[in-house]
Order: structure tokens, then C-alpha cells, then sequence
């Protein structure tokens, strides 16, 4: 995948296609809070999306309190956003139950 850092205009173009996702210029990343029914459910999300980051070599920044899962996409060796975090920000709305917009 392409790890071409998107630019302003790119990454409204992605936020557009993923429900709950915000843009934070200044780190630059991709941002979500995900509120699951518990602590087994959010533990239960992460596992599943700690198996598809080391199948996609593309490592979220995250932290669990409870029934939260706060995440943290960006592609840090391209300095910003790129299609890989947008990959993995959709495979976490599929993996949420999050429909795609």
C-alpha cells in the first residue's frame, strides 16, 4: 500500500467514507473513540484488530479504559496520514459494526 502522505483535500475525501473518524492536522492523524457495551467487547475489538496490524504491518497508537478504546492512525515513516491508516481506520469501523459511509 501506498505510503504517500495524503494531503488536506485527501484526507476530507477519506473522512467522508469513515463514520466517527476526525482529522487532527497537528499530529497529522486520524482519530476515533470507540464505546463498546464493556470491557470484554472492547478488549474482544482490540484483539481482533491486533491480528489485522500485524497482517498489515500498520501498528495503531491506542488506549483502553474500560468499555473505550481511544485510537490513533497515522503513518509515522510517511509524516502524516496515508492509505494505510485510511485501510485500517475502514477495517475498524467493519470490525466495530460500524457501517462504511
Amino acid at each position: 500500500m501506498a505510503r504517500t502522505p495524503y494531503d488536506e483535500s485527501a484526507v476530507q475525501a477519506a473522512l467522508a467514507r469513515l463514520p466517527g473518524w476526525t482529522y487532527d492536522p497537528q499530529r497529522p492523524a486520524l482519530q476515533r473513540l470507540f464505546v463498546f457495551a464493556d470491557f470484554s467487547a472492547a478488549f474482544g475489538f482490540m484483539t481482533r484488530v491486533a491480528l489485522l496490524a500485524e497482517r498489515m504491518n500498520h501498528h495503531p497508537e491506542w488506549r483502553n479504559v474500560y468499555n473505550r478504546v481511544d485510537v490513533v492512525l497515522t503513518t509515522h515513516d510517511a509524516g502524516g496520514v496515508t492509505e494505510l491508516d485510511v485501510e485500517m481506520a475502514l477495517a475498524m469501523n467493519t470490525l466495530a459494526g460500524t457501517p462504511a459511509a
